[in-house]
């Protein structure tokens, strides 16, 4: 494109761009706070937000293999999808001479994130669509598949904040607003 046409682009574009974004639909309305109130499904560190139900591993099982194994394979390793990666295992990797295998089991510092993150986007293709009972239970099966939760332990908005993942400590605190 020569000089000159390129200048008559540009000329043309920022002449026709003013009016274009003032004819742009006006999207949205205020929104009330019990309307962001449903939207918030967010569980923290401390569990604040858990809803009621319960699981165990056991009964997780199931719900694991029906829902969450055609991604991230049989007991939570060897996932067949490569953005799925693996949930169990990597103990002890997260060391200065070893490549780092970041499984639920050992880079997740709380189990309330576990729960959190499989209620907003799990399975993949169903987001939002387990009960709390489900994600208490397959919450309980991830988490023992990596040894932290036995096979009986019933999970639930109790239990669940008191579960001591193995690198709860390895994480340094980073100041958001450093003065």
């Amino acid at each position: 494109m020569s000089t000159l046409k390129a200048i008559a682009v540009c000329v043309t574009m920022l002449t026709i761009a003013p009016a274009a974004v003032a004819q742009a639909p006006q999207f949205g309305q205020p929104i009330a706070p019990a309307d962001i109130a449903a939207w918030d499904i967010s569980i923290g560190p401390d569990g604040a937000g858990l809803p009621p139900g319960r699981g165990t591993a056991i009964e997780g099982e199931a719900i694991y293999v029906a829902k969450c194994q055609a991604c991230h394979g049989e007991k939570g390793i060897n996932p067949s999808v490569a953005l799925a990666g693996a949930l169990a295992g990597g103990m002890g990797t997260l060391a200065p001479d070893k490549i780092p295998v970041k499984t639920v089991g050992s880079f997740w510092p709380y189990a309330t994130t576990l729960f959190d993150y499989i209620r907003r986007a799990m399975p993949f293709q169903e987001s939002k669509s387990l009960t709390a009972d489900e994600l208490y239970a397959v919450s309980a099966y991830i988490l023992n598949l990596n040894g932290v939760v036995g096979s009986n332990d019933v999970i639930d908005a109790q239990s669940l904040p008191k579960v001591r993942m193995p690198n709860r400590d390895g994480f340094i605190p980073f100041p958001r607003n450093p003065k």
